[in-house]
């Protein structure tokens, strides 16, 4: 039973969170561990073959050398030597002046295990020679890749810190509650001033806002909820052209089947994009747009007239992006699943989208 609450130490060492840096005592437990246990299957694997004696003995003891001396390479001799001139080679005569300190204590456990005095000289020469020519150049460079991958992920850190900062700045800038409070004002004014077509206006405008603040962050909404957040974007729309003759609105939104839900935004990039090239005040212009469900299967057409424009302008642009944006959107959050069909001409736009949900 002593061996849990060990488990459960080395467990915590290992725990989510910050990539450590190379000389945290994670990375060398981890280093430390992993290590050992390589090291214990490779002398088992030597004795199970039937391995001489001398090459178990000598890997016995060289593997355990170079993983200490990594481990002193991480903890103690790289940090130490990143300050200098010329690091690499500081760190390089540390480690030297190291090995040379453990040919005593080495030879030591070589005469001990064999008897053997000229092995224990030999198996010296060769470990410190093997150790400065393999393993500390080795932990150089294991160590420089943590340390470049460690302070990558501070700096997104950093960004995204910095980010979300900016993000609060604007928020406690622009008060939502401010905003309705606002619109409640004018909807109630409109009213006492018999505008009934500005107060039907003034509450689609502050329902958009409300889907915007408080539903378009969230990974999936109710589809019913997106159905609403169009059906008042084509009303307020449509009153903005009422007085138009020549413009003809026809929407045709079905119910769909409770709890179905949908990524958020996904089909007003459609419908805005009909209302941006779709309208003229000079030309007789139309925009139909269909929605229903079958099942989990949701089926969506925008169709409308085009018109030729002067010259491109950055509203142009922006509505290209949204479009751009969409497609994107839906090859990552309904990949195999959705289809869509765009097709254009001079004088029409027509737009169909199957997505299974």
């Amino acid at each position: 039973m002593l061996a849990v609450p060990v488990f459960a130490k080395i467990l915590n060492v290992f725990a989510p969170g910050a990539d450590p840096l190379p000389s945290d005592s994670r990375s060398i437990v981890r280093d430390l561990l992993l290590g050992g246990a390589l090291w214990f299957m490779s002398l088992l694997l030597l004795v199970a073959a039937e391995a001489p004696n001398e090459l178990r003995v000598f890997w016995g003891t060289l593997a355990p050398v170079a993983i200490l001396l990594h481990v002193l390479a991480s903890r103690y001799l790289i940090p130490s030597s990143l300050g200098s001139s010329r690091p690499f080679w500081n760190y390089l005569l540390k480690t030297f002046l190291v090995l040379v300190g453990s040919v005593l204590p080495v030879g030591l456990v070589i005469v001990i295990i064999t008897s053997n005095t000229d092995a224990a000289i030999a198996f010296n020469l060769f470990q410190v020679a093997f150790n400065l020519v393999v393993t500390a150049p080795l932990s150089w460079l294991v160590f420089r890749r943590r340390l470049r991958r460690h302070q990558a992920v501070t700096g997104l850190q950093q960004e995204l810190g910095q980010s979300t900062a900016n993000l609060d700045l604007l928020r406690s800038q622009i008060n939502p509650h401010f905003l309705f409070n606002a619109l409640n004002t004018l909807y109630g004014t409109a009213l006492q001033e018999n505008g009934e077509r500005t107060a039907q206006g003034i509450q689609m405008l502050g329902d958009m806002m409300r889907f915007m603040l408080h539903e378009n962050h969230q990974p999936r909404i109710l589809l019913a909820r997106e159905i609403e957040y169009l059906r008042n974007y084509i009303d307020l729309q449509s009153l903005r052209t009422a007085t138009s003759p020549g413009i003809s609105i026809d929407a045709h939104l079905l119910e769909v089947p409770a709890g179905v839900q949908i990524a958020p935004m996904l089909l007003i990039p459609f419908v805005e994009n009909a209302f941006k090239h779709g309208i003229s005040l000079q030309h007789k212009s139309w925009i139909k747009v269909t929605l229903h469900c079958e099942g989990h299967t949701l089926y969506f057409d925008v169709y409308n007239s085009t018109h030729e424009r002067p010259a491109p302008g950055l509203a142009d642009d922006a509505s290209g992006i949204g479009l751009a944006n969409v497609q994107q959107r839906l090859a990552l959050l309904y990949p195999e699943r959705h289809e869509l069909l765009i097709r254009q001409t001079k004088e029409e736009y027509f737009v169909h989208l199957t997505v299974q949900l």
